[in-house]
């Protein structure tokens, strides 16, 4: 028989503060309220309700204008990646990654979450692509990758082939 309680607090995949939910009476006893997360809703909580409700719209815009302000600042940013190829430099070596990404953007001073990134697969071009950065449910940013190919690689073996060979040195048998 599940219990309602007030929350106090946001709980992924639960609710946000103010929400009034249906709990098992297990996890309201042992977790939510000794955890200082939910109180039981009778209706002296319920009171509460609108101190909640102003705490999380206070939240959610302090949220929402972060997420915008890095959202004008990661479109209008352009990331570069640098992979080696192969001899007609149409096959890339390797891949650019989520990982890689979230990485070059902590070198620039961003901190965004690996799961905020929208990409599919992993990069395996040269060129130009957009990558979707989801930083608010209702804030999206298109962030630039551009992938290229050293300029001035060149295989070992089209600079000078038979240089790395080496002299068979024959012995003599003796007669």
């Amino acid at each position: 028989m599940p219990v309602e309680v007030l929350l106090k607090n946001k709980i992924d995949k639960l609710g946000a503060e103010a929400d009034v939910v249906s709990v098992r009476p297990g996890y309201a006893r042992n977790f939510l309220v000794p955890q200082g997360h939910a109180v039981l809703a009778t209706s002296a909580t319920k009171r509460q309700i609108e101190q909640l409700r102003q705490k999380r719209a206070a939240r959610e815009a302090a949220e929402m204008n972060a997420a915008q302000e890095v959202a004008g600042k990661l479109n209008k940013l352009k990331l570069a990646f640098v992979l080696t190829a192969g001899q007609g430099q149409d096959k890339v070596f390797g891949s650019v990654t989520a990982h890689d990404i979230i990485e070059k953007l902590k070198s620039e001073g961003y901190e965004v979450d690996r799961k905020a990134l929208k990409l599919e697969k992993a990069i395996k071009e040269t060129g130009d692509h957009e990558v979707i950065v989801a930083l608010h449910s209702e804030v999206q940013a298109k962030l630039k990758i551009n992938v290229s190919v050293p300029a001035a690689e060149v295989s070992e073996e089209e600079e000078g082939k038979g240089k790395k060979g080496f002299a068979r040195k024959t012995k003599k048998s003796s007669e």
